[in-house]
């Protein structure tokens, strides 16, 4: 229902550009940021490109957040990940396992970079007063996703993998790690929903939430995971591919468990409301309308 909304492409505006995003956010002053944008990517590509994703990652996060604070941006919402949580955090996981033991390797320089943004946040609230808050959903799918095979997350990954091995009639698809790891997922419309849904806070209800004295974050998540083995079954399904999985076990399984504790944003009035099988459906339709 809003009119009133900037957006930039990467071709317009260069996040990793410091003069050229202060000059933006000075000249446009929005009253809300909603800081998606990011350098992100599965285990394959966190494991090839950790230069990229750290650098660029903490390049966009300084310049966007540094830019908010002199334009004066009423509330900044910063998105992070399920992966700045510790690799073997109990679960499910609540915001305040952050930084309490050692990370999962093959993504550290990415939730390292997110990390920084979150205590760039929470600084910028100690110092100045902000309203800056660090949304940090778990595992993404949905409209507009990115399906390359070499850089995509798993969900996207599987949907185009599983629908080329059918259309050749392949009677295998191989998938990375060992299957055992499990995930949680949400869809992209639920998270939009939960950003507005915190954006529509009272002052009051939102002021506590990025109060100076308490790190800013909040998980935003299903409350539910999966198997890797039952999300390719769940996908299988969908597709109508009739092979069988071979797992390659040389490759890394990462963290072998992220469920979000989501009671924080829960209580706040938000629950996801899109299930998985009816996600993937929805996603399917998606690649088959930009890849058909």
């Amino acid at each position: 229902g809003y009119t009133n909304i900037l957006t930039q492409t990467h071709q317009e505006l260069d996040l990793e550009d410091a003069k050229k995003t202060r000059a933006f956010i000075g000249d446009e002053k929005p009253k809300v940021i909603f800081l998606a944008a990011a350098k992100v990517g599965g285990i394959h590509a966190n494991n090839t490109y950790p230069v990229d994703f750290l650098m660029q990652n903490m390049a966009i996060q300084m310049n966007v957040i540094r830019s908010a604070h002199e334009a004066k941006v009423d509330r900044l919402f910063f998105l992070g990940s399920s992966c700045i949580y510790p690799k073997n955090s109990p679960q499910p996981i609540k915001e305040e396992y952050l930084l309490t033991s050692e990370l999962e390797p093959t993504n550290r320089p990415y939730a390292l970079a997110k990390i920084a943004g979150i205590e760039m946040c929470w600084s910028y609230n100690r110092q100045f007063g902000s309203k800056f808050l660090a949304v940090m959903p778990t595992n993404l799918y949905g409209p507009g996703d990115n399906y390359d095979p070499e850089n995509s997350h798993v969900l996207p990954a599987l949907i185009r993998k599983i629908h080329e091995a059918k259309e050749v009639n392949s009677k295998t698809v191989m998938i990375w790690g060992s299957g055992k790891p499990q995930r949680e997922f949400l869809y992209s419309d639920d998270l939009a929903n939960a950003l507005l849904h915190l954006m529509h806070l009272d002052d009051d209800t939102y002021g506590l939430l990025v109060e100076p004295s308490n790190c800013p974050i909040i998980n935003i998540g299903s409350a539910i995971d999966f198997k890797i083995i039952e999300l390719a079954d769940k996908v299988k399904k969908v597709i109508g591919f009739k092979g069988d999985f071979v797992f390659d076990t040389t490759k890394p399984d990462g963290t072998p468990r992220k469920l979000m504790d989501s009671t924080k944003i829960n209580q706040l009035g938000w629950k996801s409301k899109i299930f998985l099988d009816e996600g993937i459906k929805m996603a399917y339709l998606d690649f088959l309308g930009r890849n058909g």
